[in-house]
């Protein structure tokens, strides 16, 4: 059987990806989000709210139980949330604690269980964090979002390095999905303009029907997930760069 864990798999870029994976015959999910929305028989639904850091470390064990039976184990760190849109000074703290909460704290819990659960299995075993291309670049009002994607970029990086010393085969990728029709495009082009200067770019992609669907987005990374792993120098991809 090929275990999966998907954060964030209500809705969104994560169900689609649940929802790919479970078109293969010997693949079983685990879903992680708030609330269910998929029902199937090789689907399971954990409930937890990865900005309750208290939550998540106390539910953790239930993620990561033995698969003796496991033919591969994939964790995808897919939640995220880009929190209120505003400029540095005119936010409250807690915003910052929020992001950074999701973004960067629960998936760093979580590939740190992952590997310490199943580091010695001989399985293949792969860890993939969805970042975004804004860890890569600074967009006006988006501090948080961007500064906790690039922390994720490199958290990475270095858990990647860090295995390969180890030799022990596991595969990590941080990975820009590209922009991707969902809610949080929505929450992004209803921003104040006065916070956000590339607004009009973001409703300008939406008019023009150039987000990219969900589901095709899903295809293309659980086709690469289930090929043969390629150890590539990469750990920083973007879409584009699945093949």
């Amino acid at each position: 059987m090929h275990y999966y864990i998907i954060t964030g798999a209500s809705r969104g870029l994560g169900r689609a990806l649940a929802e790919e994976v479970l078109k293969q015959p010997d693949a079983h999910v685990l879903g992680v989000s708030r609330h269910a929305t998929i029902e199937h028989p090789r689907y399971q639904h954990q409930p937890l709210d990865l900005s309750d850091i208290v939550a998540v470390q106390n539910n953790l064990y239930k993620l990561f139980p033995a698969r003796p039976d496991a033919s591969s184990l994939t964790l995808v760190n897919n939640a995220g949330v880009m929190g209120e849109i505003s400029y540095a000074g005119e936010l409250p703290n807690e915003h910052y604690e929020f992001v950074f909460d999701v973004n960067v704290i629960a998936p760093a819990m979580l590939m740190n269980t992952f590997l310490s659960a199943y580091g010695g299995l001989a399985c293949p075993r792969t860890v993939l964090n969805i970042s975004s291309g804004a860890g890569q670049r600074p967009v006006d009002g988006w501090g948080a979002y961007c500064a906790s994607k690039a922390a994720l970029d490199m958290l990475s990086q270095v858990a990647q390095k860090e295995q390969d010393q180890r030799g022990r085969g596991v595969r990590i990728r941080s990975l820009a999905p590209g922009t991707i029709d969902t809610d949080m495009q929505a929450h992004i082009r209803a921003a104040d303009e006065g916070s956000f200067s590339e607004q009009e770019r973001f409703r300008g992609l939406h008019r023009e029907q150039a987000l990219a669907h969900p589901d095709k987005v899903a295809g293309r990374i659980v086709r690469w997930l289930a090929a043969p792993a390629q150890m590539s120098p990469s750990v920083v991809l973007r879409i584009t760069d699945l093949e």
